[in-house]
């Protein structure tokens, strides 16, 4: 795939003002899918947890999950959003596979929750408003996986093989109105408002929310107006993102095609676009449908949803601190300054970080792993640091270096051999035979050597030049493997020495 021309980022933004619209997709974590009794599992065998209404056969008939509708108003309430005295469901036709049905079952004019907006902070603490034109309840479409082509895409590939687990599983679609006003944060303002959404829905517990495996999915809809123009830019949807990191990329990356384009004089083609994580750029999908193009219909298989007023207010009794709240509040309980609690911002991790608080770390302990270590395998992965480790295991390997058992070195690792999935810290120590030596008869056996092939340290040593001490203590180390508390060491070579 040859790469577009793109125009210098500081470049386009003199020439065009950058419009943006975020739709996120949240796959809700209910038992069962959102119209039948089919399991809703990830990680199942192909074309298992299916039921004749998610294969679309004929005489089968939809059925609403109450637990969905349950989230769903959740959610919405969550983002500031009015909840729907009674909203419809919609069909949404269009001829693809991966539903077998041939339509969608969505909402359209009718969604559950609407009109609404969420705060959101970039890394240097500035917060926007971010607004919210709507959320609907819709099914997730099954998984297709290409084969014979050389990039995992239709285009080339000799078949395809459909799985139908994924479909009718319950979606939550959180569409924003246009973002104005972002100009040059835009990148950074998509991923902030992504992440502000994972922080919602892991904190109301309706979705696992995680991206890698597509619980939380973005399309980014990116435009450009000349700089004094009322009209909007004809629009590009890049669907799918599916990391954080990803989404900031590919935001930027269309500003820079779409402005290296138009001021050549060309024109954007309204069209979906995939994100290619590999090479950092985005490839035409296909011509961008409309509304009309779908011939939306009530469904009409399925009564309106009548929440009762009574329940939307226990559900919103319920509610969980908005993200922005929360932040502040663990700034102050964890004592961070504010250069060290932008840095937690920053990383993505502050939800890993609580929660491995909440298993029992030290808040500096938390941030020392998961920002350090953590995230340097994460870089040198390309991998989000998340999904390298839990927080109950990071946790657990802070707790074993604070009662000795391992070094920072030895901890680290231990950590590479819990990524690298030997087991948990503890079961990684066992295996490998990593704890720190604590036996202080083995610690003087190796020191007395040391001390007998270096009489002239010994000597310095004796004249009360201490700092000579440490080539004995490296020498202790080395024999020991780096299993040895290097303090403890350092005071029984002085104590051996003075003997």
């Amino acid at each position: 795939m040859a790469r577009a021309e793109l125009m210098d980022f500081d470049r386009a933004l003199e020439l065009f003002e950058p419009v943006i619209g975020l739709e996120v997709h949240v796959e809700l974590n209910t038992k069962t899918k959102m119209f039948s009794a089919a399991p809703n599992d990830f990680g199942s065998d192909p074309n298992t947890n299916v039921t004749p209404t998610c294969l679309g056969l004929p005489g089968s008939l939809p059925v609403v999950n109450g637990q969905a509708v349950r989230y769903s108003i959740s959610l919405g309430l969550a983002l500031g959003c009015s909840i729907a005295p009674s909203s419809r469901f919609a069909r949404k036709n269009y001829f693809y596979p991966d539903l077998a049905k041939n339509y969608q079952i969505s909402q359209y004019d009718e969604p559950i929750a609407f009109d609404g907006s969420v705060e959101v902070e970039l890394a240097d603490g500035r917060a926007f408003e971010i607004p919210i034109e709507r959320a609907h309840m819709e099914e997730d479409a099954g998984k297709l996986t290409h084969v014979g082509g050389s990039t995992g895409r239709i285009q080339g590939a000799e078949y395809s093989l459909v799985d139908y687990n994924r479909a009718g599983v319950p979606l939550v679609e959180i569409v924003t109105r246009p973002i104005f006003g972002a100009e040059g944060d835009a990148p950074e303002l998509a991923k902030a408002y992504v992440a502000t959404i994972r922080d919602i829905v892991l904190a109301l517990g309706i979705s696992d929310a995680k991206m890698e495996r597509g619980n939380l999915r973005c399309d980014a809809n990116v435009s450009l107006r000349p700089r004094g123009a009322e009209k909007l830019g004809t629009r590009t949807e890049t669907k799918n993102v599916n990391s954080l990191r990803s989404i900031e990329r590919a935001v930027r990356y269309e500003i820079q095609r779409q402005a290296a384009i138009l001021a050549k004089g060309g024109s954007i083609t309204q069209e979906t676009r995939h994100w290619h994580e590999d090479t950092g750029a985005t490839s035409a999908g296909r011509p961008k449908s409309d509304a009309d193009d779908y011939r939306y219909f009530p469904e009409p298989d399925l009564l309106p949803v009548v929440p009762a007023p009574e329940l939307i207010e226990e559900l919103r009794a319920a509610l969980p601190e908005a993200p922005a709240a929360r932040r502040r509040r663990l700034k102050e309980e964890w004592g961070f300054t504010d250069l060290e609690f932008q840095d937690v911002a920053n990383s993505g991790l502050l939800i890993e970080l609580a929660e491995t608080v909440a298993a029992g770390a030290t808040p500096a302990a938390a941030r020392k792993w998961w920002t350090g270590e953590i995230a340097r395998l994460a870089n040198a992965s390309d991998a989000e640091a998340s999904t390298l480790v839990s927080p109950q295991h990071v946790a657990e390997l802070a707790g074993l270096v604070e009662a000795g058992t391992l070094t920072d070195r030895l901890a680290r690792q231990v950590l590479e051999g819990v990524v690298a999935g030997e087991g948990s810290p503890s079961e990684v120590v066992e295996a490998r035979g990593l704890a720190v030596v604590s036996d202080d008869g083995a610690l003087i056996a190796a020191i007395d050597d040391a001390l007998a092939a270096q009489p002239d340290v010994l000597a310095k040593i004796r004249d009360g030049k201490v700092q000579a001490a440490g080539a004995v203590i490296g020498a202790v180390m080395k024999a020991m493997k780096g299993q040895a508390d290097a303090a403890r060491v350092r005071e029984l070579v002085l104590e051996r020495a003075n003997a």
